[in-house]
């Protein structure tokens, strides 16, 4: 039996900071300081960035930083140069979340920053390794952890089995949503996707009704829409609706149909984190299960189409940058 210690506390809201005149450009020096150390510590390929050879530095590019947190390039580097510019709490959170900062160090960010009241920050931590055990033990049923944007951040080799376009895609792709809505309709493994994609449109609003004006958040559902027609009809909908038990029906090129229940279970230790898991809706399926026990399925498997279905070896999963990692979402 595993138990997951769980920290519910926030930390509390600090006061008004205005430093006096001669303070500003220290502060802004430490910001500038504070933010290239940040900057250079991250692994460029593990973000999906190209390597190359042209890298004369280490870690990212400040183009980089503001492509992936969603920022004009040239707002970002005055920002790095420390320059006095203002820096919205919005902005802020997307430069801290690309920079994988962690609690401390976001409302450290906020302070050298000036903004008039740092808030309160939402723990930002990796998953703790019992998240991964219970995925594990969870086996023969697939199970993935996603945080709020339906980035998937964990799972275990049941689902890897299942949903290897997923587990293998870019990390920026990385995300239920977004496979369900660009998937080719010719290998397309959800059936009945058709019942379902009101719903989960609805679902995703409720979640971003939290983070309205959040770059990541508003780039997200930007990209999505270029790369959906069918989701940005849904999306312009306005439908909002909260999660529930679904039965799902997915067709796999070696096991055919199953039909599964998804059931979503909140967890308290990462606010806006929920583990997914999908259980047999019938004996056929439950039985084919099985075979995801026993790792046994046939290899080189592929769409009738003739994309590939290749599941990634077992040693790759521990090794995958992008899933153990939880960041404030």
């Amino acid at each position: 039996m595993v138990f997951v210690s769980i920290d519910l506390t926030h930390p509390q809201a600090a006061v008004s900071r205005t430093p006096g005149k001669d303070v500003g450009p220290r502060r802004r020096s430490e910001l500038a300081s504070f933010l290239r150390s940040r900057r250079e510590r991250l692994d460029p390929e593990q973000l999906g960035m190209p390597t190359g050879t042209r890298r004369r530095t280490p870690g990212l590019r400040r183009e980089e930083v503001a492509q992936l947190a969603g920022v004009g390039v040239t707002w970002y580097t005055w920002l790095e140069q420390g320059r006095q510019i203002n820096a919205s709490v919005q902005v802020l959170d997307a430069v801290a979340r690309t920079l994988r900062l962690d609690q401390a160090e976001t409302e450290h960010l906020y302070r050298l920053a000036d903004v008039p009241a740092v808030p309160a920050v939402v723990n930002c931590r990796r998953l703790d390794p019992e998240v991964q055990q219970i995925l594990d033990g969870l086996r023969p049923l697939p199970a993935s952890v996603v945080n709020g944007r339906s980035d998937i951040l964990a799972w275990n080799r049941s689902f890897a089995l299942l949903f290897p376009f997923m587990v293998n895609a870019p990390e920026d792709k990385r995300n239920s949503l977004w496979a369900t809505f660009t998937s080719p309709k010719c290998c397309h493994p959800y059936v009945n996707r058709g019942d379902d994609l009101g719903r989960m449109v609805a679902n995703f609003r409720a979640r971003y009704g939290r983070h309205v004006g959040e770059p990541a958040w508003d780039e997200f559902v930007k990209r999505l829409c270029a790369a959906s027609p069918e989701f940005a009809e849904l999306w312009a909908e306005h439908g909002v609706a909260e999660g529930g038990v679904h039965v799902k029906v997915f067709r796999h090129p070696a096991l055919g149909d199953l039909s599964v229940v998804s059931t979503t279970f909140d967890l308290a230790a990462a606010p806006e984190t929920r583990m997914m898991v999908y259980t047999p809706n019938d004996q056929s399926t439950r039985e084919k299960f099985e075979m995801l026990r026993q790792d046994t399925l046939p290899k080189g498997l592929s769409y009738p189409c003739g994309h590939s279905f290749e599941p990634p070896a077992e040693a790759e999963l521990a090794s995958r940058p992008g899933a153990y990692t939880l960041h404030k979402v």
